[in-house]
């Protein structure tokens, strides 16, 4: 046994994972398998729902599957009705839901403005009003993670108001850790910034996708050394990791936390790598960079 099974005591937990059916979410649910935890997800995507509870090994965990609108209060309501029905508790909540398209504040309206707030806020209030008393049904506290973003820490130009939606639920998350830390009840804060996943993806604008997707992969390599200290992009499994540790007895003293799983990136606050020939990092390239860069027309 590893030190998450005699230290993590992650095993006959019961996790509830709020679209925990495709990328980031989905390795999540079965990170959270593999540790025996039994989990219900619920997903938009009715094809990977599928595709993911037929990907679960039944033999290490139970497991409730369903189709519903974390964004629609009365699906999100049901998810948790059918959970309460198969567990009869929870001891972890992770609320994964999120995304955005980018867009300047001035011309979005006042509808999509909306639909920002309440699919990376919003939601995340009704689903930690509906999983508290579900927590406090087993008498032993539990353990929230909510996803937030870099864009919530920094100035974010296209992304105005989902990253205020995301500084209002990492805000929030920290109130929460204070009011239910009595009850041994604990809320985290996961904070990436660029990683491999279709909704980084299509936050995007198509055109400026498909400028991407052109870009050779060694331009991508290339770049991601010059913007992440640590010079790769945070995985799907990565984000998972700091969940598994959030959720799990190894963190048992840590509560209204933020952790940013970006390579570096929050520290750097700005700080590039502008070019591969220096062992120095700047908010603006040096002269030499400049050159390479615009010297030559």
């Amino acid at each position: 046994m590893g030190v998450l099974d005699t230290r993590g005591n992650l095993g006959g937990r019961k996790a509830a994972i709020i679209g925990g059916a495709d990328g980031i979410g989905k390795a999540i649910t079965m990170a959270l398998v593999a540790a025996e935890v039994d989990v219900a997800f619920c997903d938009i995507n009715e094809a990977a729902v599928r595709t993911t509870r037929a990907e679960i090994d039944t033999s290490r965990a139970n497991v409730v599957a369903e189709v519903a609108d974390a964004l629609d209060t009365a699906q999100l309501r049901r998810f948790y009705s059918v959970t309460q029905a198969a567990f009869g508790h929870l001891d972890i909540l992770v609320n994964v839901v999120g995304g955005v398209l980018m867009q300047p504040f001035m011309e979005k309206s006042h509808g999509s403005c909306e639909e920002d707030i309440q699919r990376n806020f919003g939601y995340v209030l009704e689903s930690t009003r509906s999983a508290v008393p579900l927590m406090r049904k087993s008498g032993r506290g539990g353990a929230i993670v909510n996803f937030t973003t870099i864009e919530a820490h920094r100035g974010a130009g296209g992304f105005a108001v989902y990253a205020a939606a995301k500084a209002a639920t990492t805000n929030f998350s920290r109130a929460m850790a204070w009011e239910l830390g009595p009850e041994g009840i604990r809320i985290n804060v996961v904070a990436p910034d660029t990683t491999a996943s279709e909704g980084n993806r299509k936050a995007l604008p198509e055109p400026l996708q498909a400028v991407n997707a052109a870009a050779p992969q060694e331009w991508w390599d290339r770049s991601y050394k010059m913007y992440i200290p640590l010079g790769v992009p945070p995985s799907a499994e990565d984000l998972s990791n700091a969940v598994l540790f959030l959720v799990s007895d190894l963190s048992r003293s840590i509560t209204g936390q933020v952790i940013h799983v970006d390579g570096g990136t929050a520290a750097a606050l700005g700080m590039i790598r502008w070019s591969e020939d220096e062992n120095v990092t700047l908010p603006l390239p040096s002269g030499s960079t400049l050159a390479k860069l615009f010297g030559q027309r």
